[in-house]
């Protein structure tokens, strides 16, 4: 049982919060875009003879416009040759109702949602149209469905948590040594800044997509180098990782302000957006990056002598030197692996927005950290899985995004995220320190 919890108590934890918050959010729900238009489609094949007339009405520029047109393409092909579309304002919906009524023909239905059910000319129809009396008004059924589980909110999750969980793969390997990177939030701004300086001097909106690729190498290598110099100086010089790593990202962060004057780069690309904002088979791109990087990181990590050698310095330095384990390349490696991974999300962020601010990435360190622990790496270091790093990064997403679907106040989020934190910390000091377990026995 106990290896079970620990090989999967993360997990369930991230699966009782998912059924939390779809129970909290639960509420009755109007199916909304191609669930919408399926359910009117239909409600009128059951209710409707293909030989009637039914009329699909949206408000111009409007979502019900999308929705009627839809709802039209449906009945077409389902054989109701007399479905018309009538999009715009009660004045299209009455010229349509008044040709109809002028034919001597009749409207069996009308279907639509949202704004256009509250038209005054849809109430007026029994009394402006006396030969209508069987029309019939078709809406999207209400049903209780969480919020939570809406697509549209799924997939701000995993937007929201794919620079975190990017940078995290560093950040696990750097935490498993037994070491901090703070630099991470301010390297993200370092390189979404470089990044689009250098696609706005090879052309800005007029360069072609290959300067995005050279924006997005010059960044994240030259956080490479900065995390380079900060990992040589713990490994060199024994200086505490805390120390180096804050004044780096002090340094950082002041640098991306230097480069850029303070003012955000808008003169990039139309391709940059590709990486970010993008899908491939319907999939985002950066879910495909995501997936791809958890891989190749567990992979190295469980499979690589490199991987076993992060664990041994974190385990034990001294025995790890004397084993012949290189700590200092070691050491200087996971720094460069934290700095490059951040340095990769700055570029995502920078694709998400479409600019490069020297703003990004402020707290994202802190994320970042919360992540790795609730994921189950101990900061004493040694001990640690890629994989349930990412786990972590879903569990603070969706704490975040729960609390924001009950509408509660940012500050309070604080309280609870950082209570959260605290808990994950405890929980690592209870797995790794047997005498607080035997005191909470005897206390019992």
């Amino acid at each position: 049982m106990q290896r079970l919890l620990a090989d999967y108590g993360m997990v369930l934890v991230l699966a009782g919060l998912c059924v939390l918050f779809s129970l909290l959010t639960l509420k009755h729900q109007v199916p909304e875009g191609p669930a919408a238009a399926a359910e009117l489609a239909r409600q009128v094949e059951e209710r409707i003879a293909p030989s009637d007339t039914v009329l699909a009405v949206g408000a111009a520029n409007k979502e019900t416009a999308t929705l009627a047109e839809q709802v039209g393409a449906a009945l077409k092909s389902a054989g109701y040759a007399r479905a018309q579309v009538v999009i715009g304002t009660p004045r299209e919906l009455r010229l349509a109702l008044d040709e109809i009524v002028q034919q001597g023909q009749t409207c069996a239905a009308i279907v639509t949602a949202g704004d256009v059910v509250r038209w005054p000319l849809i109430e007026q129809i029994p009394a402006l149209y006396p030969t209508l009396t069987d029309l019939q008004l078709l809406t999207p059924e209400a049903r209780l469905w969480p919020d939570f589980l809406k697509r549209t909110n799924l997939l701000a999750i995993v937007d929201r948590i794919v620079v975190i969980a990017v940078i995290a793969i560093g950040m696990t390997m750097v935490i498993i040594t037994g070491g901090i990177d703070l630099s991470v939030g301010s390297l993200i701004a370092l390189s979404a800044v470089i990044a689009t300086l250098i696609m706005r001097q090879l052309g800005g909106p007029e360069a072609s997509a290959w300067s995005v690729l050279w924006g997005f190498a010059a960044g994240t290598l030259a956080c490479g180098v900065v995390g380079g110099v900060g990992g040589w100086i713990v490994a060199q010089f024994k200086v505490a990782p805390f120390i180096t790593t804050l004044a780096i990202m002090m340094m950082a962060r002041g640098m991306a302000f230097l480069l850029t004057g303070g003012f955000s780069i808008y003169l990039v690309p139309p391709a940059l957006t590709w990486l970010g904002q993008g899908k491939s088979l319907g999939v985002p791109n950066t879910v495909i990056l995501l997936v791809v990087l958890y891989v190749l990181a567990h992979i190295f990590m469980a499979h690589t002598r490199l991987g076993r050698y992060i664990y041994a310095v974190g385990g034990n330095e001294e025995a790890s030197r004397l084993s012949g384990v290189p700590v200092r390349f070691v050491i200087v490696f996971v720094y460069v692996v934290s700095a490059l991974s951040a340095g990769l999300g700055g570029c995502i962020q920078a694709s998400q927005i479409n600019t490069g601010t020297p703003n990004m990435g402020t707290m994202y360190e802190l994320y970042v950290i919360a992540a790795v622990v609730v994921g189950g790496t101990s900061l004493a270091g040694g001990s640690g899985r890629i994989l349930g790093t990412l786990i972590g990064a879903f569990i603070i997403s969706v704490i975040q995004n729960g609390m924001n679907l009950l509408g509660m106040e940012s500050y309070t989020q604080q309280v609870v995220l950082g209570g959260v934190i605290l808990g994950a910390v405890l929980l690592d000091k209870v797995r790794s320190d047997r005498s607080l377990t035997r005191f909470l026995r005897g206390r019992a």
